[in-house]
């Protein structure tokens, strides 16, 4: 359990720190850059989870560990997924809200200038 232990620390520290490198960009139009931007929360709380399974691999009962680690890593994951699925549908429907450029009439396919 020492080693599912450090390991799941490891992971909780990596997904801090992303959700950390997320937030310190600008806050910009790219869809792809709010996407980003979106996930700062659920990698944060994908960390707490990691952290505590880690934490309780440690310090308690293989039985006991066992079934904590599972359940919190699937717990991370689980929702390390759902923030992915959100922030993407998310992302999409501000670009299909946003404005065609008036030069190709919404045609990007048709036409030789850039719509964006």
């Amino acid at each position: 359990m020492l080693i599912a232990g450090v390991l799941c620390v490891c992971a909780a520290v990596a997904s801090a720190v992303f959700g950390f490198w997320s937030l310190s960009h600008t806050h910009a139009a790219d869809p792809t850059q709010l996407a980003l931007r979106a996930m700062a929360p659920t990698q944060f709380a994908a960390a707490v989870m990691l952290t505590a399974g880690g934490v309780v691999a440690l310090v308690a009962a293989t039985p006991t560990a066992l079934v904590v680690l599972v359940v919190c890593v699937a717990g991370a994951f689980g929702t390390l997924a759902t923030g992915s699925w959100q922030s993407a549908r998310y992302a999409l429907r501000r670009e299909a809200a946003r404005p065609k450029s008036a030069d190709c009439g919404g045609d990007c396919a048709a036409c030789t200038l850039s719509c964006r």
